[in-house]
């Protein structure tokens, strides 16, 4: 389906197809006759038949790979919930920019390209070709104390997430990988899965970058504030990021709404992207599909969030850092799927027999 970037994200939701249950049954069909025992590839078996539900294809090629960073800063931080100071965020662009951190690594590995766009970073930045500049303001205001932001730029988040990746198709994007930079967002993260699981801070806050006990204290007690004053609705995703959200985690949240809606698998990272794809999935039910769980974070509540989600991570790594690392770790392994699923040769073509009769 070809879109044009100024559908709104509220049309779009609605066209999000399903599955495709034959390429599924296709590849599920050539699974059986590649050269090897039935089942013996275990979830690279699974995952390759619901890359092919995902792209309507029944081999799947996944060669245009691409990263996807949001950044935004966020009020709260004043409230001392975090282990860095908010000019991290603006600092760690600049890394992201020059290539230096950790995602831009595993990015070169994956042979994937990286985009940084700017939802809200609250000082300016200086042009950059990776850099896509979206700012809706200069950081969210602080949850504990005042709703994060305003209905009007909750929308616009997401709708700047849409843009951003329609864009990308445009381009060429087979497979996204969604990351996260924004010092303190871990705690409308958190805010977030709190209201839409129906649970308690004390089971979803966790450490984010490493707080003291001291510091995991005033986190509990600003999301708990941050719930009480402005009571967000689970049934409404837009109440809840512009109650306790961020504006990059309505980027993403509108990023993997796009992408589902041209059948682009979604890999998500640790736990701010989670908290953003149980908005999306929120507000768009038919993104849910599309989602594959990259790894579980050490950080609290994550493997809660995934349960919601349906989703079962592929790796365990201890992994907390955010930015897509986990995501662009987990992508080789799922392009090594697909690419078993169409490269693999069949017993006939390979001139090898089949399982013997019982």
């Amino acid at each position: 389906m070809s879109l044009n970037s100024g559908m709104t994200w509220k049309l779009l939701r609605s066209s999000i197809p399903p599955l495709d249950t034959a390429a599924m049954d296709a590849a599920r069909a050539r699974q059986a006759i590649l050269t090897k025992p039935a089942g013996s590839l275990g979830r690279l078996e699974t995952l390759s038949i619901q890359l092919a539900g995902m792209t309507a294809q029944p081999r799947p090629h996944l060669p245009e790979k691409v990263v996807l960073v949001m950044a935004g800063d966020h009020g709260v931080a004043a409230a001392g919930v975090s282990a860095y100071p908010s000019e991290v965020t603006r600092q760690m662009v600049g890394n992201f920019l020059q290539g230096g951190a950790a995602i831009n690594v595993l990015a070169r590995l994956a042979g994937a390209r990286v985009v940084v766009v700017d939802m809200g970073v609250a000082s300016d930045l200086p042009p950059h070709p990776q850099l896509v500049q979206r700012k809706i303001a200069r950081g969210t205001r602080n949850i504990a104390q005042e709703p994060a932001m305003s209905r009007a730029q909750a929308e616009e988040a997401i709708q700047v997430g849409v843009e951003v990746v329609l864009a990308e198709h445009a381009r060429g994007l087979d497979v996204l990988v969604v990351g996260d930079m924004g010092i303190g967002n871990t705690t409308p993260s958190a805010a977030i899965a709190c209201t839409i699981l129906e649970t308690t801070p004390a089971a979803i806050v966790g450490r984010g970058t490493g707080v003291d006990n001291r510091g995991l204290a005033r986190k509990q007690a600003a999301v708990a504030q941050a719930l009480k004053r402005h009571q967000p609705s689970s049934a409404d995703g837009l109440d809840v990021l512009s109650k306790v959200g961020g504006f990059e985690i309505g980027g993403l949240a509108g990023a993997m709404i796009g992408a589902a809606s041209q059948r682009v698998p979604i890999i998500l990272d640790g736990f701010i992207t989670t908290a953003a794809a149980l908005l999306a999935v929120q507000l768009a039910p038919a993104v849910r599909p599309y989602l594959i769980a990259s790894h579980c974070s050490l950080e609290s509540g994550h493997a809660a969030m995934l349960h919601w989600l349906g989703l079962e991570p592929l790796l365990d790594l201890g992994l907390r850092l955010g930015e897509g690392s986990g995501a662009a770790l987990a992508l080789p392994m799922i392009e090594a799927s697909a690419r078993l699923l169409d490269e693999m040769a069949t017993f006939d073509e390979a001139g090898v027999s089949g399982k013997a009769a019982q």
